[in-house]
């Protein structure tokens, strides 16, 4: 047997070796192997990524025109105060007696502005219950109600009024205008107390002096025994007292939900 003929397992088939390069018969009419490409394939992503990528794209392009959209209101407010010359910090209100700065339409932001104006109906609303409760003690006075109730209506008077500018309103003014989270922080627990007062107000509890120095439904109950109009100021009293409590806690729900929507 000759074995120089046998083939060589490990050797490869001559008709699968193709040199694209070589000049010879053998592989000049032989197509070269090539794998298919499909120029049409896709690649498939899942739906909710784009839809994800998408929303948040919304979303910080609708926080990045909000907060363009407040530094132009605030550059504004800011020109206006330059080119008036008024200092922040003048007196302006009120105009036949100015006693207080304030101007909400130059120094709050638009979006804020109605805010602002209901918490000074607000201010004004405990600022006319105090003085009505004055002159309703005064009647009951009159009427033999005693002077210790006139001066105890009195001192809550003078002290209630600027108390309640200084501790509650003032700061919330402030907090409008620079959207300080320490100064909404100081207003919001003032307020509570100064609901708090305005509930106790309009029920009147005869805790002090019979409870005739406010202008309660108690006290109106007591003093309308011995008289007729003084029982009606004094009614007349606690209903404002009533609308300044529900006025109050309306306007604390506004502002909690406008500080909540800002942080």
């Amino acid at each position: 047997m000759n074995r120089h003929h046998d083939p060589n397992p490990f050797d490869e088939e001559e008709d699968e070796i193709v040199n694209p390069f070589s000049k010879g018969a053998g592989g000049a009419g032989r197509p070269v192997a090539s794998r298919p490409f499909n120029v049409d394939a896709t690649v498939d992503i899942p739906l909710d990524t784009v839809n994800d990528s998408s929303k948040k794209q919304r979303e910080l392009s609708d926080w990045e025109s909000e907060l363009k959209k407040r530094e132009t209101d605030i550059k504004r407010r800011e020109d206006a105060v330059a080119k008036s010359g008024v200092k922040t910090s003048d007196k302006n209100w009120p105009p036949f007696f100015p006693i207080i700065h304030h101007d909400i339409a130059n120094e709050i932001p638009v979006h804020a502005q109605k805010l602002q104006y209901l918490a000074f109906a607000s201010w004004l609303g405990i600022v006319l219950c105090l003085v009505f409760n004055v002159i309703a003690v005064i009647v009951c006075w009159i009427k033999g109600g005693g002077v210790k109730i006139f001066f105890l209506a009195t001192i809550y008077a003078l002290l209630g009024c600027p108390i309640s500018y200084l501790l509650w309103y003032r700061p919330l003014y402030r907090a409008m205008r620079t959207d300080s989270a320490l100064k909404f922080g100081w207003f919001f627990f003032f307020y509570l107390i100064h609901i708090g007062f305005c509930i106790f107000a309009a029920i009147a509890p005869p805790i002090i002096f019979r409870g005739q120095s406010f202008t309660g439904v108690l006290a109106a109950i007591d003093v309308i025994r011995g008289s007729l109009l003084a029982g009606i100021f004094y009614f007349v009293g606690c209903g404002l007292f009533c609308l300044e409590s529900l006025l109050s806690l309306w306007v604390l729900q506004k502002i909690y939900i406008y500080f909540r929507g800002n942080k």
